[in-house]
């Protein structure tokens, strides 16, 4: 038989042979798959806006493994994993026979496994599947598992798994948890000395623990060091400088931000593995150690609750349910920004905007601060004293209550409330009772974040925002709906500004209010600048009284810090809207010079009349002045019912001397919203709001 046909047959039965150990090794992967999951169990992740790790949350078996993407980790990182663990990785099919000759021949001369020349995706196979040994049955059986990894995973999905799995001591899996425990910080942007200790340490982990094992772990990454001299990955210079640092001495506690929040994020959705929130890391992180501290200060059983959003579009930036939701003597995981509590006096300023609103006062409108009887009902100040006459502006930077309620009784009860909940906050009251006057004291059940939301409108020209923090389940049309209208929201604001701060307080240029419940149980303090509005609560989570503490002296100091701790920079108070003025005493028109008080010092309404009211033009209707023959004709103005004269305002400002007709005429200064607003000799008022074109 000559050569040829010698060699002929030669490479027929190779061929022959190869196609068989092929088809025999495709049955075997068939009828003996790897486990090999299409998700790992990882542990559940809270995210900020940005993507920051707010929180995470140990997986069933209590590890702390955190799903990894290539993008997640520095490529320096990989490049000197690669290098000393598998640097023909991207050219082998899951399996390197040059290094598993090499471990071979380590094995025979020895007569013990040296190394393992396991490949990454050999570590891979023996972290999905553990083994008890390293026996040559079981080694046989990571190759067979890493041929089959090859074939279902990419390169950068093999890496990917490996870096979610691989061990770094105690209960750490994962480059992201290890990073994250020994130097604080995702391993986006690690040092080479970092990187080289997270090399080292997936080989013996618990004996290179550097939390435990300082010189072994230094010792472990020092000889990564010297190899990626050797493959050409550092030069001796870099090598020697990153040998010089010294290793984590220390594990940290992955974050645990946001607690009650994440809570309701996974209640609602605990097949997700990643929560997406609109907190602001940063300011979260601000605003906890604020809480914490105050809380602190306070006592053992006070906590601390805060809600900081944005009233361009509600979304909160941060937001504190408790002090420490650890803490059992706080009742730190009861969260206290959605518990309904007395608001105290934090819903005056609606109140004093809704007089204003119907032209009913002015900032400088005087109104009596004395004794007085309400039907029964007989509000007395906080501290029990009263200042006789004084301004709108002092009465409600004063929180006094005995103005509050005057006004309260003019507007109207149910028209707060209904205010309220165009505003997508619904008060509680209690079960089968109307609206009283008692609810501008804090007789009314709300939530801190009802009151974050209220006061969005304030900072918002009007109109609030409803709150959302990303753990809605479905879209929210957030338009907002109308608490006040613009020009009186702009004057509340002018007002709280020039609330003095508390004692050791930096000016911010905020406008804040705060409020104390009944039985001193609760104290408030909510102030907004030009965006964004903090909310702040302190109290006892049971209800239980905390007697001395007191919106002004306990919540205020707590917001003034937290606006300060936030990070975020201040934003000005917005300027003035077009017709929105700020009046003097003695350019008042006579009916807002004083709030029309009843001999017997109730804001009572004794004519007979039928109350006043605009019939032209109606409420929300659109008026198109330059359509008529002549852009200058005035708008008649036609009213029904009160008792002459009559007093009209546009948008606060009075249009003429008081008239007993009931028709009067209006030039509009420019397009847009404007109030029309009359008034009766009887202090009785009406309005209607319309749209100049």
């Amino acid at each position: 038989m000559s050569a040829l046909r010698k060699l002929a047959l030669f490479g027929a039965a190779a061929i022959g042979l190869a196609a068989a150990a092929v088809g025999a090794l495709y049955a075997l992967d068939r009828a003996y798959p790897p486990p090999l999951p299409a998700r790992l169990a990882v542990s559940t992740e809270v995210l900020d806006r940005d993507g920051a790790l707010l929180r995470a949350y140990a997986t069933p078996d209590g590890y702390w493994r955190l799903d990894t993407r290539l993008d997640q980790v520095d490529p320096q990182f990989v490049k000197m994993l690669i290098a000393y663990e598998d640097k023909r990785f991207f050219d082998h099919d899951g399996v390197d026979p040059l290094a598993l000759l090499r471990a071979a021949r380590q094995f025979a001369g020895n007569g013990r496994i040296v190394s393992g020349g396991s490949t990454l995706s050999m570590q891979l196979a023996r972290l999905i599947e553990p083994r008890e040994s390293r026996s040559f049955d079981s080694k046989l059986l990571q190759v067979l598992r890493a041929l089959q990894i090859e074939r279902r995973l990419s390169k950068s999905e093999i890496l990917e798994r490996y870096l979610t799995l691989a061990p770094y001591g105690g209960n750490l899996e994962g480059v992201r948890a290890a990073s994250l425990a020994y130097f604080g910080k995702e391993p986006r942007r690690l040092t080479v000395p970092e990187a080289a200790l997270l090399v080292a340490l997936p080989q013996l982990p618990e004996r290179r623990r550097p939390d435990r094992n300082r010189d072994t772990a230094q010792a472990a990454r020092d000889r990564v060091l010297e190899r990626m001299v050797t493959a050409g990955v550092l030069n001796e210079r870099e090598a020697a400088h990153a040998a010089t640092e010294p290793v984590a001495k220390a594990r940290l506690a992955l974050p645990a931000l946001a607690a009650h929040v994440a809570d309701v994020g996974l209640r609602k959705a605990p097949s997700e593995i990643r929560h997406k929130l609109t907190l602001k890391k940063s300011v979260q992180q601000g605003l906890e150690t604020v809480a914490a501290d105050a809380a602190a200060k306070l006592g053992p059983r006070i906590s601390v609750a805060m809600v900081l959003a944005d009233s361009l579009n509600g979304e909160i930036l941060g937001e504190v349910g408790s002090a420490d939701y650890f803490d059992g003597g706080r009742s730190g995981w009861i969260d206290m920004t959605r518990a309904v509590r007395s608001p105290g006096s934090t819903l005056k300023p609606f109140i004093y905007g809704l007089a204003m609103e119907q032209g009913l006062v002015a900032q400088e409108t005087l109104i009596e601060d004395r004794p007085a009887d309400f039907g029964g009902y007989r509000p007395r100040n906080f501290d029990m004293t009263y200042q006789g006459d004084v301004s709108v502006r002092q009465a409600l930077q004063l929180s006094l209550n005995v103005p509050a309620i005057r006004l309260l009784d003019a507007v109207g009860p149910a028209r707060l409330t209904a205010r309220f909940r165009q505003a997508g906050v619904a008060p509680v009251l209690p079960k089968g009772e109307a609206p009283g006057l008692a609810i501008g004291l804090g007789g009314v059940g709300v939530s801190l974040r009802d009151l974050v939301q209220l006061y969005t409108g304030l900072a918002n020209g009007g109109k609030a925002r409803t709150l959302l923090d990303g753990t809605e389940t479905a879209p929210i049309q957030n338009s907002g709906g109308t608490v006040l209208d613009e020009r009186a929201t702009w004057q509340i604001a002018d007002i709280l500004s020039g609330v003095k701060p508390p004692e050791g307080a930096a000016r911010r240029g905020i406008a804040y209010k705060t409020g104390t419940s009944y039985g001193y149980r609760d104290a408030w303090s909510v102030g907004f600048d030009g965006r964004y509005v903090l909310g702040v609560w302190v109290g006892r989570a049971d209800a239980g009284s905390v007697p001395g503490i007191s919106g002004y002296t306990t919540a205020a100091p707590i917001l003034f810090e937290g606006f300060a701790k936030s990070g975020l920079a201040a934003v000005p108070l917005p300027r003035a809207p077009a017709g929105a003025f700020h009046t003097t005493r003695a350019d008042l028109p006579v009916t807002q010079e004083r709030f029309s008080p009843a001999p017997d010092g109730l804001v009572a309404i004794t004519a007979t009349e039928p109350p006043p009211q605009i019939v032209f033009p109606p409420d929300g209707a659109h008026v198109d002045l330059a359509a008529a023959s002549n852009a200058a004709t005035p708008l008649v103005l036609k009213l029904q019912g009160g008792r002459a004269p009559f007093r009209w305002l546009a948008n606060g400002k009075p249009l003429e001397e008081p008239t007993r007709r009931r028709t009067a005429t209006w030039q509009p200064d420019g397009t847009g919203y404007s109030t029309l607003t009359v008034i009766d000799a009887a202090g009785r008022a009406a309005s209607v709001k319309v749209f100049v074109e």
